[in-house]
C-alpha cells in the first residue's frame, strides 16, 4: 500500500534550504512525496529531486482577506482528494490554513512544524495574535496529529493556550545540517577579520542593531575588521528597503551582498557570526550552520536564538536591541584570536551533539510512520 506524504511549505526556496533532505529521504524510504509550495522559479529544482510538485497560491506575508481565502479553498480541495495522506505543514501560515483544511477533510494524519512564530507574535497580546491563535487552535483539533517544536518557548505557548495536548508535542532542535558538507573549517589567518550576518533583511532580525555596533567600532578597527551582511529583501511589514540598506553600507567596511547561495563559502571566509535578532525565531538555520563550520556566535537572549549558544562557550548571548553590548562582544573576539579558535571548536562539538541532519531526518520518518499506522 502506497504511503502518501504532502509537505506544505510557504515558499519553494525555504523548502530547499530547510526541508529538502527530509523529503528526499522519505521518498527513498518508499513514500510518495509531493511538495506543495509557492513557486518562485525553483519548481524544476524540486522536481529534479524526484519529488512531485504542486504550486501553492500563497503569499508568505500577505494579509489580503480575499487571497487568504483563496489559499484556504485551494487546500480544502487538495486535501479532499488526498484524505489518505500524511500532511506535513511547515511554517505558521501553512499551519493556519492547512490545519483547518486537514481538520474539515479528516485527512489520515497531520504534522505541524512550528518553525518560529515570526513578527506577528512579537506581541502575543495584540488582537491579531490572539485571533490567529484561536484559528490555529481549531486546526489542531485532529485525532491523529503531531506538532514539532524547535524551541521550548513556542512549545510552552501552545501548551499554555491549550492549542495542543502534551501527547501531541514532539521536539526536534532545528532543521539540522549536513555535518559532512558544513564541515569544521579553520578560521582565515590573513586579511581583515570578517564579521558576518546571514538572514533576511528584516529590522527585527537585528540588521540595524548590527550596523549601529559596526559604526561604534569603526574608529578603533576600520583597518582590521569588516562587516558582511548576507540576505535578500522581503515583503514583511518590517522589511528594510533596498535604498535604506544601501545608504547604511559603504561597500567596504560594511558590505551588503544581498541574497546568496554560497553561504557556506562566505562562512568559511569569516571569523565571527553576529545575529542580534529579536524576531520570533524557530531555531535559526544560519546559526546551526555557523556552529557546524566552527565559528563563534554573538546572538541575543531571544526565542530560538539562545538555543544555539552556550554563553561563554561557543559564543556570547547579549540583550536584544543592545548595540553597545554587541560592539563590546565583537571587540573581545577581535582582540583575542585564541578565544575565537576555542569557541569555534566548541561550536562544532555542539553541532555534532545537537544539529545533525541525519538525526533530524530519522525523527521525522519515525513520526510519519507512527501517524500512518
Amino acid at each position: 500500500m502506497t504511503r502518501k506524504l504532502l509537505m506544505v511549505v510557504n515558499v519553494d526556496w525555504f523548502f530547499l534550504s530547510h526541508r529538502k533532505e527530509i523529503a528526499v529521504k522519505a521518498k527513498d524510504a518508499g513514500w510518495d512525496v509531493t511538495i506543495v509550495t509557492a513557486d518562485t522559479g525553483k519548481s524544476d529544482e524540486i522536481k529534479k529531486l524526484g519529488l512531485k510538485f504542486i504550486n501553492l497560491p500563497m503569499e508568505a506575508t500577505g494579509m489580503n482577506p480575499i487571497k487568504e481565502l483563496r489559499t484556504l479553498v485551494f487546500l480544502m480541495k487538495l486535501y479532499r482528494r488526498n484524505k489518505d495522506a500524511i500532511i506535513h505543514h511547515v511554517g505558521l501560515k501553512s499551519i493556519l490554513w492547512g490545519g483547518l483544511a486537514a481538520k474539515y477533510n479528516n485527512v489520515k494524519g497531520v504534522v505541524n512544524a512550528v518553525s518560529g512564530l515570526g513578527s506577528l507574535f512579537t506581541n502575543e497580546k495584540s488582537i491579531l495574535s490572539k485571533s490567529l491563535l484561536k484559528v490555529v487552535k481549531i486546526g489542531h483539533k485532529h485525532k491523529n496529529l503531531k506538532v514539532i517544536f524547535q524551541n521550548h518557548d513556542d512549545e510552552e505557548l501552545f501548551l499554555q493556550k491549550n492549542i495542543i495536548e502534551p501527547s501531541q508535542k514532539e521536539f526536534i532542535k532545528g532543521s539540522g545540517v549536513d555535518l559532512t558538507k558544513f564541515n569544521f573549517t579553520p578560521m582565515p589567518e590573513t586579511g581583515k577579520i570578517r564579521i558576518i550576518f546571514t538572514g533576511r533583511m528584516i529590522e527585527e532580525k537585528g540588521v540595524l542593531v548590527l550596523i549601529d555596533a559596526a559604526k561604534k567600532l569603526k574608529l578603533e578597527f576600520k583597518d582590521k575588521i569588516e562587516f558582511i551582511l548576507v540576505g535578500g529583501l522581503w515583503s514583511n511589514p518590517s522589511a528594510l528597503k533596498k535604498e535604506v540598506i544601501e545608504s547604511l553600507c559603504d561597500g567596504d567596511y560594511i558590505q551588503w551582498l544581498g541574497y546568496r547561495t554560497d553561504v557556506k563559502d562566505l562562512l568559511t571566509q569569516s571569523s565571527i557570526v553576529a545575529f542580534p535578532s529579536y524576531y520570533r525565531e524557530g531555531l535559526p538555520k544560519s546559526l546551526i550552520e555557523a556552529n557546524a563550520i566552527g565559528r563563534p556566535i554573538i546572538t541575543t537572549d531571544s526565542i530560538g536564538c539562545r538555543d544555539t549558544v552556550e554563553d561563554g562557550v561557543n559564543g556570547f548571548i547579549i540583550p536584544i536591541k543592545d548595540s553597545d553590548s554587541l560592539a563590546e562582544k565583537i571587540r573581545i573576539l577581535v582582540n583575542d584570536p585564541d578565544l575565537r579558535k576555542k569557541m569555534g571548536k566548541e561550536a562544532r562539538k555542539i553541532a555534532e551533539r545537537d544539529f545533525s541532519i541525519d538525526k533530524v531526518v530519522e525523527k521525522h520518518l519515525k513520526i510519519y510512520n507512527e501517524l500512518n499506522m
